[in-house]
């Protein structure tokens, strides 16, 4: 298969990051909805519209500057305003809306992988036009949702990993973690620059990725 132009990778890989960022978002709203804070829906950020949810530093400039640099491609969106005292029970219902945000990212590589499935269906039918572009779309969006879920779990704050531990932990070792959030994005950093982030992120995402994988072609096949 031949090597990709710019524009056909940004059909490729936009669509499957966009609505990454954007439903990962909008299900934290919707959980903190559900739960009694509407903070998000009255600033109208449960839009399917990607550009209330993107973060012109951390979903523009970052990204773009790691992929010139040839390194691990990081990023995030805007965050979705949450109101902690308006949550019915704000300790539980604090680490329900931060699990929204990954579970969505984990229901939508089951969707692309839906996809990839109907992509080699129409690749062995001999619509090679539909298949082709529709099965690296959907790798992208496999590759995309499992790597944000794994690294959105990591209980490094302000990703959603530390508000479920938060939840777990007793009240003075919650307030220690929330300490650490200024810092939060540094250490993230830094665990990118020293290579722990991906030691971390390549063997958990690749080996779903790769079971993903195994039940399309267990299904459809390979011809």
């Amino acid at each position: 298969m031949q090597e990709l132009n710019a524009i056909q990778l940004l059909v490729v890989w936009a669509p499957p990051i966009l609505l990454a960022i954007t439903l990962h978002e909008i299900a934290h709203g919707w959980a903190a909805l559900w739960l009694g804070d509407a903070t998000a829906r009255s600033q109208g950020r449960l839009s399917l519209n990607p550009l209330k949810h993107v973060d012109p530093v951390g979903t523009v400039l970052v990204p773009a500057l790691l992929y010139l640099l040839g390194g691990v491609i990081l990023g995030w969106a805007r965050p979705v305003p949450v109101n902690y005292r308006r949550l019915r029970q704000p300790r539980r219902d604090m680490a329900l809306v931060a699990a929204a945000g990954p579970a969505a990212n984990l229901l939508m590589a089951l969707c692309w992988t839906l996809l990839m499935g109907l992509a080699l269906l129409a690749w062995s039918l001999g619509q090679r036009w539909l298949g082709v572009p529709l099965l690296l779309m959907a790798n992208v969006g496999i590759l995309v949702n499992v790597v944000l879920a794994i690294l959105n779990l990591l209980p490094v704050p302000p990703l959603d990993g530390s508000r479920i531990l938060a939840s777990l932990l007793p009240p003075r070792g919650a307030m220690a973690l929330a300490r650490v959030e200024p810092y939060g994005l540094l250490i993230v950093l830094l665990l990118l620059a020293t290579g722990v982030l991906g030691m971390i992120l390549a063997p958990t995402a690749g080996w779903v990725q790769h079971f993903l994988r195994d039940i399309v072609f267990a299904f459809f096949g390979t011809s």
